[in-house]
């Protein structure tokens, strides 16, 4: 069985505890999650989670189908073998003396990164992009000193297309009637 990283994004309702089944249901399984980012959507109601999981195309297919049952779960999509565009971002704060700043300014340009902090003792570099591209910046970055880098997940979509139907919702449940005090 061929063992890869999957993208998977579901649409969820945008309550406590919706997080919690869902990565429960990677844990019984016995799927390490790689990256969780969750995040609102542009529907007010609803939050869009990125899954980045290792595992078979076939395992992962029926983690999927589970995911969907889940009752507060809109949708569900492994965006996997889809054209995508996916993003992460990283703090890394690098040891910096009067001597490195101007060599760490030109890695950092070259990557399109920004220095976001500057202190007696290091410098803090905001960097988006692809994981490639993030850890490359690391490793070079590590020649001065690490002393903090904080990295969020991976964040993807698809790439636009003409037509492409829109998300339909599940119907909500209906809520009980108040009575009226006299």
């Amino acid at each position: 069985m061929t063992v890869m990283k999957h993208t998977i994004v579901a649409l969820v309702e945008n309550k406590p505890g919706v997080l919690n089944r869902m990565v429960s249901l990677f844990r019984r399984r016995g799927f390490n999650i790689e990256s969780l980012a969750v995040g609102t959507s542009e529907l007010p109601h609803l939050s869009r989670m990125t899954i980045v999981v290792a595992g078979s195309p076939t395992i992962v297919e029926q983690v999927r189908k589970q995911l969907e049952k889940i009752v507060d779960v809109v949708k569900v999509s492994d965006i996997t073998s889809e054209d995508t565009l996916a993003r992460e971002l990283a703090l890394i704060k690098v040891r910096a003396t009067y001597s490195t700043r101007s060599e760490i300014i030109q890695v950092v340009d070259i990557f399109r990164a920004n220095i976001v902090d500057v202190a007696a003792d290091s410098m803090t570099v905001e960097v988006t992009g692809d994981e490639n591209k993030i850890n490359s910046l690391f490793h070079l970055l590590r020649g001065f000193g690490i002393k903090e880098m904080n990295r969020t997940g991976q964040i993807a979509t698809t790439r636009g297309r003409a037509g492409r139907p829109p998300v339909k919702e599940k119907p909500s449940k209906p809520q009980p009637k108040k009575e009226e005090q006299p």
